[in-house]
């Protein structure tokens, strides 16, 4: 268990899949051969370790709370103390995950290797909750992000949201999958992919206005009060029961070793630290999408700087409206 924090203003995220993100480099990736790569980058990583750590540079408080075992998990904890990143780890009997991105030096392309997890006993699943119940009776904000490990059941997050509704807390949730589909009530924010909101709903969304009913649907049934579908290169869209708005992407030039990698999760912290400092949720997301994009700076997994975000902040656009009734009959 790392440092403790006794602020109410504080974020607590929850990471039930963390990885060592491990970040090389090659000339060129060829099948067959053996590729000689550069000197590894090590970084802690999954969703909601990603989130703490940006939400933290940004100037917020925040502790991070997540299973780990075996040699990678005591590096990533021993990488989180390193960055004074409260945190607090549940001991699991598997061995915590790798992932590997190896950048192509001669073409600037990223090969991104994701391995799944451990397998969580019952056991651990029930004491991730407990812990996390126990780390964030003293938050403002609790935010889960990633994937779910083998053995973790499809609506693990709905129990998330559900905790998070006892003790009052605003719930900010991202991910994929079965996690996405499971989700019923309980969460404020909901902050999906158009290509994780495609494949949940099952359908193209090809059109702007499908994505907004896609979106919509969501709120209807009362899974989430807000939803903010990142676009990749588009921007993204916040759609709310009665508002939907459209965000342009921020420009930026990616340097030599820069990386995309982490950027939902920047972006979700972004609007985390929004919130905690009393913004309207479309200026939360105004931020998050800054926040996103600076992490386009910064090399391997690691978390983008204050400075970055905040003058990528202040040459974000101002959002558009959307035609919400035009959507719903889409």
């Amino acid at each position: 268990m790392g440092k403790g924090l006794t602020r109410v203003d504080r974020i607590v995220t929850l990471c039930m899949n963390p990885a060592l993100d491990i970040t090389t480099g090659t000339e060129v990736v060829r099948p067959t051969d053996k590729l000689r790569c550069s000197t590894p980058r090590y970084d802690p990583g999954g969703g909601g370790i990603n989130v703490a750590l940006v939400a933290q540079n940004l100037g917020a408080a925040a502790m991070a709370v997540f299973p780990a075992g075996g040699p990678a998990g005591e590096l990533i904890c021993n990488l989180l103390a390193a960055e004074g990143l409260a945190s607090h780890r549940i001991s699991i009997g598997g061995c915590t995950r790798e992932s590997l991105t190896v950048n192509e030096a001669s073409t600037n392309r990223q090969f991104r290797f994701v391995l799944p997890g451990p397998q969580l006993t019952v056991a651990e699943q029930t004491e991730c909750l407990l812990q996390l119940r126990h780390a964030a009776a003293g938050a403002s904000i609790v935010v889960a992000s990633g994937s779910l490990p083998p053995g973790v059941p499809p609506d693990f997050y709905q129990q998330v949201a559900n905790v998070c509704t006892e003790l009052g807390v605003t719930f900010l949730l991202d991910t994929s999958g079965g996690g996405l589909t499971h989700v019923n009530s309980g969460v404020f924010l909901l902050k999906p992919s158009v290509r994780e909101l495609r494949e949940c709903v099952g359908r193209a969304l090809e059109t702007e206005d499908e994505q907004l009913a896609a979106a919509g649907e969501f709120i209807e049934r009362g899974a989430a009060r807000h939803l903010l579908v990142s676009l990749g290169a588009a921007g993204a869209m916040l759609v709310s029961r009665d508002r939907a708005q459209r965000f342009a992407a921020v420009p930026v030039t990616i340097p030599p070793g820069g990386s995309g990698v982490g950027a939902g999760d920047a972006m979700l912290a972004g609007v985390a630290v929004g919130l905690i400092r009393g913004w309207p949720v479309d200026e939360a997301a105004r931020l998050g999408i800054a926040t996103g994009a600076a992490t386009l700076l910064t090399p391997g997994t690691a978390p983008c700087t204050r400075a970055d975000a905040e003058r990528l902040f202040l040459e974000t656009e101002h959002p558009v409206d959307l035609d919400l009734v035009r959507s719903r009959d889409a």
